[in-house]
């Protein structure tokens, strides 16, 4: 009963996370997976079976709010299904010892890519709610996206969440709410070819499953609440540090690094850490969004008009 409510909060504080930056659920449920001892294949078959419920109720909590684009969902979700199949297959195949350091490996790059992602290049609102993206750029972006998801036990919103935002093309809302209503598709797919792979280890984590998916069901309707309140540079920084400092301790087991030489790669990763989350706490008390399109336009207008009633 007590791990189950343990993992019914980190299910509630991945959401929260995943809910307000389109991302992390799975990097930071499975990096405190295998912290815990559960193997790296394992780990990510059950995440992202709770991932079927969270994504599920984060995409009806995004869909209440506007915060999807369908045709988004669906260039982007499908190919993203094959990648997860196939990532999901290749983990279930490898051995234990081989899986977790290349799931360590994976996980690190994914939160350092964060972590920079968030603290020096923080998205900008942009006026548009559609999206111009063709099918030909999100195939493979999903396709991608949906491999290392599945192989990484984490990984799509890092992937395809960033990607969108970099374009510039859709509006950060629009992005994040159509990532986390595809994301039920990926989760569907991955959730297929870890059963087809694990067979009877598949569901041996029951109790990680349901705690992992009644909090992030429970959460899901506050996260999509506070996707346009929170700060994404804060937060993404935040978490993105965690992933890489708990992921980094695997590989420095994994390859034999004693102390001093550990201490100096922690002391490293927490100093550039802090560093990045008081530049990104800075940058979130400086205005974040951009004018919508047409703004500046439509004010100069109305100065105009001002100044020609007063004359």
């Amino acid at each position: 009963m007590r791990s189950l409510l343990i993992f019914t909060l980190v299910g509630a504080g991945a959401q929260l996370v995943d809910g307000a930056l389109g991302m992390a659920f799975g990097v930071t449920a499975t990096t405190l997976l295998v912290l815990s001892g559960v193997g790296a294949a394992q780990a990510s078959a059950a995440v992202h079976l709770a991932e079927v419920g969270t994504t599920f109720a984060s995409g009806l909590s995004h869909w209440k709010f506007k915060n999807i684009d369908w045709a988004l969902v669906l260039k982007l979700g499908a190919p993203g299904a094959v990648g997860a199949f196939v990532g999901a297959t290749v983990l279930s195949s490898l051995a234990t010892e081989h899986a977790a350091p290349l799931m360590a490996a994976i996980l690190v790059a994914i939160g350092t890519y964060v972590l920079l992602r968030f603290s020096l290049r923080t998205p900008l609102t942009f006026g548009a709610r559609g999206t111009s993206h063709s099918a030909k750029f999100l195939a493979p972006l999903g396709l991608f996206g949906g491999f290392i998801d599945a192989s990484g036990g984490g990984g799509w919103g890092p992937v395809t969440t960033s990607t969108l935002l970099s374009q510039g093309k859709t509006a950060p809302r629009t992005v994040i709410g159509s990532v986390s209503a595809s994301e039920f598709l990926v989760s569907v797919s991955a959730s297929l070819g870890f059963l087809i792979g694990l067979r009877e280890e598949f569901l041996a984590n029951w109790p990680v499953v349901v705690g992992l998916m009644v909090g992030g069901v429970v959460a899901a309707p506050f996260a999509a609440w506070l996707v346009s309140r929170v700060s994404p540079a804060l937060l993404g920084t935040a978490v993105g540090g965690v992933i890489v400092l708990t992921n980094s301790q695997k590989l420095v087991h994994f390859f034999g690094i004693d102390w001093p030489w550990s201490s100096v790669i922690y002391g490293v990763i927490v100093v550039v850490w802090a560093s990045l989350v008081f530049y990104a706490w800075r940058v979130s008390r400086a205005p974040r969004y951009a004018p919508e399109p047409g703004a500046d336009a439509a004010a100069t207008a109305g100065d105009t008009d001002s100044e020609s009633v007063t004359r």
